[in-house]
C-alpha cells in the first residue's frame, strides 16, 4: 500500500462524523475577543453570555460545603436523589398550585442534558421538530446532531414573537411534524406566553399528535405577568427546567424535567447509560437552593432595574426598537439602522465601546443580522456604564 493510500485511509478513519458538523455558538467568539481586550488591560462590560453575575444561594453553598466536609460523594439514582425530586414536586405545588408526582421528575445535567434525554426518548432519526426563530441555537443544533430535522418557524411582532397554534398547524400541514419545542420566557427575546396562548398552543399540538416540549429555564424571572407551566396544562407535555438562571447555578450543571408517565422508564434507561447519574454535590446544593428564595428574589429585582435602565437608556443611543422583554434577562434590539450585519456591529461595539453582546445571527440565521442580544444580568452600575459607552460610540 502506498504512502498516499495510507494517508488517505488514516484521514477517513479520523474524520469527524457528519452529525458533529453543527454550527458553533457564536457568542463564544465574542467571549474570546473580549478576553483578548481584557488581557491588554481593557475593561469590558460583559452582556454577551446568559449567565447571572451573582453566586448560588448561600443555602446551596452551605449544603455543598457540609457534604464535602462529610467526605463521601457517591453515585445517586439515575433519576436523581429522591428528596430533591420530592422538593421539586413541592415547588410546583407552592409556585403554580399544580400537583406533580415526584415519580415523574427526572434530575438532569442542566437543561442541556434534559434536551438530549427528551429528544432521544421522544423522537426517531429523521423526525421533524418545530422550533421558533429567533430562538436558542442549541435547540436546533442538538436535534441535528441526533439525526432529527429542526423546522424553523419564524415569529412576528403581531404575535409578540410567540408561536401560535395556527402557525404550528400550518407548518404541520406542509410536512407532518413529530414535535414542537417552545420557551417562555424565551431566549433571546424575553417574550412570555400567557396562560391562554400556551393553552391554545398545547391544544393545537395535541389535536395533531405533535409532542410538546416546554423550556421553562427562565421561570421565576418574569416581570410582565406570572409564568405558566405546561405541567399544569397537560400531563403529556414534557417540561425542562434548570437551577442555572433563577438560582444562579450555571456551573453546577443541574436541572430537571417533568415527564409523561410513559417516558419515565425510557429516560431512566438513557440516563443510566449516558451519565449514570447527575453529580451528587450539585443535587445536594440544588435541593438546598429552594430555601434561598428570598435571596434570589432580591437578585431578580436587580434584573428588573437593569431592564428599566436599558429600555429607558438605549433609545438615547438610537437603539429604540426591542422585542418584548417580559421575562428572562435579555433585550433583543434591532440594530438595522446602524448596520446590515449584527456580527460586524457586535465586533465594532466591542472594539470601540468595550461592550460585549451577542450577534442575532446566533439565534436567527435569516433575520438575526438585524439584531443584537444584550444580557442584563450584571450590576446596575454596569448597565448605566454600558448605556453611556454605547451612546458615546453611536453618537460620536
Amino acid at each position: 500500500m502506498s504512502d498516499t493510500m495510507v494517508t488517505e485511509r488514516a484521514k477517513a478513519i479520523l474524520a469527524a462524523s457528519g452529525r458533529s458538523n453543527v454550527p458553533p455558538f457564536m457568542v463564544m467568539d465574542v467571549m474570546a475577543a473580549a478576553a483578548a481586550i481584557e488581557a491588554k488591560g481593557g475593561h469590558v462590560i460583559h452582556m454577551e453570555v446568559g449567565q447571572p453575575s451573582a453566586s448560588a444561594p448561600k443555602t446551596a453553598l452551605a449544603a455543598a460545603k457540609a457534604a464535602l466536609d462529610d467526605g463521601r460523594i457517591d453515585y445517586t439514582s439515575a433519576l436523581g436523589i429522591p428528596s430533591l425530586r420530592a422538593r421539586i414536586a413541592r415547588h410546583y405545588r407552592d409556585t403554580y398550585g399544580c400537583e406533580v408526582d415526584p415519580a415523574r421528575i427526572v434530575v438532569t445535567t442542566g437543561s442541556s442534558g434534559g434536551f438530549i434525554l427528551a429528544f432521544l426518548s421522544m423522537f426517531e432519526p429523521g423526525d421533524r421538530v418545530a422550533v421558533t426563530v429567533p430562538g436558542y441555537p442549541p435547540y436546533r443544533h442538538i436535534l441535528t446532531a441526533l439525526g432529527c430535522e429542526p423546522v424553523l418557524i419564524e415569529t412576528h411582532s403581531d404575535t409578540r414573537h410567540a408561536l401560535t397554534g395556527e402557525m404550528l398547524l400550518a407548518a404541520h400541514r406542509k410536512t407532518p411534524l413529530k414535535g414542537v419545542l417552545v420557551g417562555s420566557p424565551a431566549n433571546p427575546t424575553g417574550t412570555m406566553m400567557s396562560r391562554e396562548a400556551l393553552t391554545g398552543l398545547i391544544a393545537a399540538a395535541d389535536s395533531a399528535g405533535i409532542r410538546f416540549i416546554s423550556d421553562e429555564i427562565y421561570h421565576g424571572l418574569d416581570y410582565a405577568f406570572p409564568a405558566v407551566t405546561a405541567a399544569e396544562l397537560s400531563p403529556d407535555a414534557l417540561v425542562i427546567n434548570s437551577f442555572s438562571k433563577y438560582f444562579c447555578m450555571t456551573g453546577w450543571r443541574v436541572g430537571w424535567m417533568v415527564v409523561p408517565e410513559t417516558l419515565v422508564r425510557p429516560i431512566e434507561r438513557l440516563q443510566q447509560n449516558l451519565s449514570i447519574s447527575v453529580p451528587t454535590l450539585s443535587q445536594i446544593a440544588a435541593e438546598a437552593a429552594f430555601d434561598g428564595r428570598e435571596e434570589m428574589e432580591a437578585i431578580k429585582h436587580g434584573y428588573e432595574e437593569n431592564r428599566r435602565i436599558l429600555i429607558e437608556g438605549l433609545p438615547h443611543a438610537g437603539l429604540s426598537e426591542f422585542l418584548p422583554a417580559d421575562g428572562a434577562f435579555y433585550l433583543y434590539a434591532d440594530v438595522s439602522k446602524f448596520t446590515d450585519g449584527s456580527f460586524d456591529f457586535a465586533k465594532r461595539m466591542l472594539e470601540h465601546a468595550h461592550v460585549a453582546a451577542t450577534p442575532g445571527v446566533d439565534f436567527d440565521p435569516v433575520h438575526g443580522r438585524q439584531f443584537v442580544r444584550f444580557c442584563y444580568a450584571q450590576s446596575a452600575d454596569d448597565m448605566h456604564e454600558a448605556v453611556a459607552r454605547i451612546t458615546r460610540w453611536l453618537k460620536r
